[in-house]
């Protein structure tokens, strides 16, 4: 089994393509939910990515109910500003799944609600609304690995 991390219509391909050089590098399934703010041959998308996509467990999907019915016996974790909870109050498990939103918006807010128990946010400053979509889609992908003691990885 491996975590999961997935993008409800992103639009920035360099983040998604960040994102899938981590997750190459992790052994984590990459979920991207349509519609994607770029195409999946975009050139920022694979230059980001670099020479890792073959490495990249990819799903496309068309909605986030697709996924949600597909995995329906796994945990999901919703990344958001409005939670009250921080990424480190949960302990996670392999095949747990984390999912992040647009970068303009974040997640709709039908979905927010639909899971108020399992929404965790990144602490930061006032001085910016959020970090990075790459930056946060590491930070939590890497405690959950350190929760479990990076089974599978050198180090």
């Amino acid at each position: 089994m491996a975590f999961h991390i997935v993008l409800v219509e992103p639009e920035i391909p360099g983040n998604t393509g960040n994102i899938s050089r981590t997750c190459a590098a992790t052994g984590t399934w990459l979920h991207l939910v349509r519609p994607l703010g770029f195409t999946i041959n975009d050139k920022y998308l694979k230059r980001a990515g670099l020479d890792y996509w073959p490495s990249v467990k990819l799903e496309i999907h068309d909605s986030f109910r697709e996924v949600e019915e597909r995995y329906k016996d796994r945990r999901f974790f919703f990344a958001t500003t409005k939670a009250r909870r921080r990424y480190t109050d949960f302990s996670f498990r392999d095949g747990d799944f984390f999912v992040f939103g647009k970068e303009t918006a974040g997640l709709p807010e039908s979905i927010l609600q639909a899971h108020p128990e399992q929404l965790m946010r990144i602490p930061m400053g006032s001085a910016v609304r959020s970090l990075n979509l790459s930056n946060s889609a590491a930070i939590v992908l890497y405690e959950a690995l350190r929760q479990t003691g990076f089974a599978g990885l050198d180090g």
